[in-house]
């Protein structure tokens, strides 16, 4: 008769609870019970635990076994609590010692045989161990390369319960993985990526693209059908800077939670780039459930969101994005709580100017004046004030096919953008800025600060316009963007121009 615990996690949202599964043997009628604010599926892991250990070649004595879950005040769902439940029984048992269980985190799913199969959320398990003062893990043997991304942390793959079994009675060596110390953990790029040579014309979107990944802004792209504008926005990545190591350990925690790492290369070593069909619902969007997920805006944090075809979302799924494209997260509340997922993301939307996508184009356009307002109806103004760079995508000219003059790369492209961000980092080194697009109002005066005569030219712009005064900040942040691209410590006169006559746009198609 024993007692034994046995540390493991448990996953809210992208929050980690450390949990500790406790099991008791004791003199009684023989029964399995289990208890701790448990899902179906934990539940069932009764079943999964004695059929694995009894598969193993271990013998299970017809004794009263409880096993608890603490703190019963979180819910555990998903089958990583299966090696943890049956190392406490065997623990409890006197199998081997519970002290050989110290400081050791472990999760795993049990098949009937005895084998450990994969579990999703293993680096965020991993991460909140180590902040807890946790050493060494056990992990299934394929989240190894998962677990090995957290640096200073033993991490031991487990393909079997009976070879756990023997390594903790110390009748067999384990090998293990020390983390942070595998450098080949990222698949090369392939060679026949997209490319922004490939489009020919439309240099005035495509340098509107580029000021909108320098400094993190929100793009909207317009025009008629085959202009371009989905073109533009798939190569985008192409031109998106390398994330910071700190930067792709936190796009691997969401995508990790989901289980949608690889296994043999699980470091998201690039920005990522979602693109989401005008079909989908809010939950999927922004995430949710009845117990919450991470949806697309979280999918896309550090990276891109693209909406293609603008106008055929449903008006209130655009709405549901004003608070996170303005807070940089996205806050879901539950019965079963609270639950905040990031959302830092650069939205860049294309949309044809109405129906037939051929306004203002009258010798083209069949739509009518009410079936145009009512299209772009579907886009609020409080939307558009959070784009901050509308671009125009006009019909593609015969010459400029015909010509095939040769154009920029990606490479040359990226090459700037990535030198207007190392600007933004060293200005913005000890806060939490990361690009131009996150300066509230006040940071703005710092930073942003404009001469007589730049100050004069907003004075006309804000009032000829008619700006709000989120769009007359939104206007300082991307000049502030084209003067880094500049190299300008200043902001000058056509900085400000530029970044002014990206409002226009929205005025053309949307102003009274």
């Amino acid at each position: 008769m024993s007692f034994s615990t046995v540390l493991s996690a448990a996953i809210q949202g992208l929050h980690v609870e450390l949990v500790h599964v406790e099991a008791d043997v004791s003199n009684g009628l023989p029964v399995f019970h289990m208890v701790g604010y448990l899902s179906s599926e934990v539940k069932e892991a009764s079943e999964r635990v004695r059929t694995a250990i009894r598969n193993s070649g271990i013998q299970m004595p017809a004794r009263k076994m409880v096993v608890n879950l603490a703190p019963a005040t979180v819910r555990k769902k998903g089958a990583s609590f299966d090696l943890p439940i049956a190392l406490a029984v065997l623990a409890s048992l006197g199998r081997f010692s519970g002290r050989q269980l110290k400081d050791t985190l472990v999760v795993g799913e049990l098949s009937l045989d005895g084998s450990v199969k994969e579990v999703s959320g293993v680096l965020p398990m991993v991460m909140r161990a180590r902040d807890a003062g946790v050493t060494r893990c056990i992990l299934p043997k394929q989240n190894v390369q998962e677990g090995a991304l957290v640096r200073g942390m033993e991490i031991l793959g487990a393909e079997h319960l009976l070879e756990v079994c023997r390594y903790l009675s110390k009748e067999q060596e384990f090998s293990f993985v020390m983390g942070g110390t595998r450098q080949e953990i990222h698949k090369k790029g392939g060679v026949d990526e997209p490319d922004y040579s490939d489009i020919q014309g439309q240099e005035a979107v495509k340098r509107a693209a580029e000021v909108a990944v320098a400094g993190g802004h929100n793009l909207l792209m317009v025009g008629p059908p085959g202009s371009g504008k989905t073109m533009i926005a798939k190569r985008v990545p192409t031109i998106l800077p390398p994330p910071t190591l700190e930067e792709s350990i936190e796009i691997t925690k969401i995508y990790s939670v989901l289980g949608m790492v690889d296994k043999e290369y699980p470091l998201i070593t690039g920005r990522p780039f979602r693109s989401v069909h005008h079909t989908v619902t809010k939950s999927a969007l922004i995430g949710g459930g009845a117990f919450p997920a991470p949806g697309e805006i979280s999918l896309a944090h550090g990276g891109a969101l693209f909406l293609d075809e603008l106008a055929e979302f449903q008006k209130p799924v655009l709405e549901v994005l004003r608070q996170p494209l303005e807070e940089g997260q996205i806050r879901i509340t539950r019965a079963c709580g609270n639950f905040v997922f990031p959302a830092n993301f650069i939205l860049i939307c294309a949309m044809n100017p109405c129906p037939c996508g051929n306004y203002p184009d009258y010798n083209r356009c069949t739509c009518t004046q009410a079936q145009i307002q009512q299209y772009l109806g579907k886009i609020s103004q409080p939307f558009l004030d959070r784009i901050d760079i509308c671009a125009e995508a006009p019909r593609i000219q015969y010459e400029a096919l015909y010509e095939g003059k040769k154009q920029e790369s990606s490479a040359v492209i990226r090459k700037r953008v990535c030198a207007a961000r190392e600007i933004q980092q060293k200005r913005y080194k000890g806060s939490r800025l990361l690009t131009n697009s996150m300066l509230e109002v006040r940071e703005l005066k710092e930073f942003c600060r404009l001469g007589r005569s730049e100050e004069l030219l907003m004075r006309k712009a804000f009032v000829s316009l008619g700006l709000t005064a989120r769009t007359y900040h939104k206007i300082i942040k991307v000049a502030r963007t084209i003067a880094d691209l500049d190299a300008s410590e200043r902001i000058k006169e056509g900085h400000l121009k530029e970044a002014i006559g990206y409002r226009t746009m929205d005025k053309k198609y949307w102003g009274r």
